[in-house]
């Protein structure tokens, strides 16, 4: 793993990553300095972090009120064109997720794809571009609880991207999804080194989450101190 945090664990907010898959969110709010938990439905053996099997959506209404932050992202499948197109049917779970989060009482993020952006409250869009990744990669960030995020800039993308699913010509950038080529090259460009394919075409980079994870940590610290007034 790399960017390793010096925050001893006892000083560490703790953060609930559910819906985890192989930790790409997780991992980025490690490196903000959070004590990460990760749940999801199926066995996760290459999550880097704490981990626990089973529904996100119960896990959050039964435990998710002892985290001081928590992360959503729900299947993304429902709304990707790919899916679409095949008529594969999948299960809408923003909704049930965003009820579950408020009714925790905590500060909190949703994430998910730009198909399902219309379904998010004013959702903050990040592009791999805003971090100087080789990537661009769009996901969308609904943020509750009273947690708000500004939104970056967005840079023109000036390099050419890959089709999907082609090798990576010299001088583009990948999108590194469904079945793509270039498994090493998609590991460095999103920083996940512990991925499979089968993570590095659904994850979030952890760069983006360890901008959201410093708000998230600024934000802790106001409301410790808002209390404490």
């Amino acid at each position: 793993m790399t960017h390793p945090t010096d925050i001893p664990r006892e000083h560490q907010p703790r953060l609930l990553d559910s819906y985890c898959c192989q930790g790409g969110a997780g991992m980025g709010y490690h490196y903000a300095g959070f004590y990460v938990t990760g749940v999801d439905k199926d066995p996760q053996p290459r999550y880097p972090l704490s981990f626990h099997q089973g529904d996100a959506i119960a896990f959050i209404r039964e435990f998710g009120a002892g985290f001081g932050f928590l992360h959503a992202s729900p299947p993304c499948q429902h709304d990707t064109d790919c899916q679409r197109l095949h008529n594969n049917a999948h299960p809408d779970l923003i909704s049930p997720t965003r009820e579950a989060l408020n009714a925790t009482g905590r500060p909190w993020i949703m994430e998910n794809v730009r198909g399902a952006a219309h379904k998010l409250h004013r959702p903050v869009m990040l592009c791999g571009a805003m971090f100087g990744l080789k990537t661009y990669r769009h996901r969308y960030f609904e943020t509750g609880g009273g947690f708000t995020l500004p939104q970056l800039p967005h840079p023109a993308h000036t390099v050419p991207q890959a089709k999907m699913g082609r090798p990576i010509p010299p001088g583009h950038y990948g999108q590194f999804v469904g079945n793509f080529s270039g498994v090493d090259l998609a590991r460095q460009v999103m920083d996940v080194p512990w991925m499979n394919r089968d993570g590095i075409r659904e994850c979030i980079p952890p760069a983006y989450t360890r901008w959201i994870g410093s708000h998230a940590r600024t934000h802790l610290g106001a409301a410790v101190l808002e209390v404490a007034a």
